[in-house]
């Protein structure tokens, strides 16, 4: 779900996790969730802001931006984007990552070069692995507004050119559960004892929480994972009691810890995604839609594409319609 950029942009791999020297605060109120011991602190902060994508389309990128938050190791771009027909995503190809769309309003067709259509509405969701190869194209399906998020996770070097799947979930098969004024909708991952069917070859988290007024929540996250919040809705204090406040459109990046810690200090819901995952630690080459290891592996695709072979055959012929 975006227009092709044919910048070359060559990524040095993380060794780490990002980190920070904020001390973790020490008068934590009674835990309500899981037990952390470490909480994890907000080192980055950064609000995303609008701009124009794919055809007439108009997104929001927080990671992926190239000055502010290339990438966060495995994850290559975060967009919320409001699509109003007949702008949106004509056909396009991806190799090398797996794109992760989930709707917030509104619904999405998609269609391939292999013959996969469908259309996801509010509350589900689409996992799709394009591996050595996908041509697809996303659309609007309705009228107004079509919102929804777009989240890219790299792939392996031993997965990059793994045939392309599709995991589709419908909202009413999203496991959701409810404590103390907190719900979770479980994407991928685990919470509140409830853990989602969805497979994560890059092994990944992905929750939708909504906080009413005056609740507060602790997650659990795996020390070595990198992890960020996306306010969705409202405002909430993450990772501090005493932090400032985040509101809708930020994208918060976590440091070390064992677990996320936060509160809904306003009057109104407090609704965003917590995603983490295990850092691959590769190099990382992006041409655009392709996101390869090496620049020889980037120009190898760029023939593949351009001579329909390798993964590319089907689009020689194939249009949407």
């Amino acid at each position: 779900m975006r227009a092709i950029d044919y910048s070359p942009i060559h990524i040095p791999p993380q060794s780490k996790p990002i980190s920070s020297s904020l001390l973790f605060f020490k008068n934590m109120s009674a835990a309500v969730g899981d037990s952390v011991s470490r909480p994890k602190s907000v080192v980055k902060k950064v609000l995303a802001k609008p701009q124009h994508d794919g055809d007439g389309a108009l997104v929001r990128r927080s990671i992926g931006s190239r000055m502010e938050l290339r990438s966060l190791d495995p994850f290559l771009m975060l967009d919320e984007f409001f699509v109003t027909a007949p702008a949106g995503f004509p056909d396009h190809p991806h190799r090398g990552f797996e794109t992760v769309t989930y709707m917030l309003e509104g619904a999405f067709t998609h269609q391939d070069f292999a013959g996969h259509k469908g259309t996801i509405r509010t509350g589900d969701l689409q996992w799709m692995t394009a591996g050595r190869g996908i041509i697809h194209s996303e659309m609007p399906a309705g009228p107004g507004t079509q919102r929804g998020l777009q989240l890219w996770i790299n792939l392996s070097s031993k997965d990059k050119m793994i045939e392309p799947n599709y995991q589709e979930v419908l909202k009413e098969d999203i496991k959701t559960a409810e404590e103390e004024g907190v719900e979770v909708r479980v994407i991928a991952g685990e919470a509140m004892g409830i853990r989602s069917p969805v497979y994560t070859r890059t092994p990944a988290m992905y929750l939708d929480f909504t906080l009413k007024p005056g609740a507060q929540w602790n997650q659990n996250i795996p020390e070595s994972w990198n992890s960020f919040v996306y306010v969705i809705e409202g405002e909430g204090v993450f990772g501090s009691s005493n932090s400032s406040p985040a509101s809708a459109h930020h994208v918060l990046v976590l440091g070390p810890g064992d677990g996320l810690c936060v509160w809904n200090k306003s009057s109104d819901e407090l609704r965003f995604v917590l995603i983490g995952g295990q850092p691959l630690n590769e190099p990382i080459v992006q041409y655009g839609p392709f996101v390869m290891n090496t620049q020889d592996e980037i120009d190898q695709t760029i023939d593949d594409y351009q001579f329909f072979r390798n993964g590319f055959e089907k689009g020689s012929y194939w249009q949407s319609q």
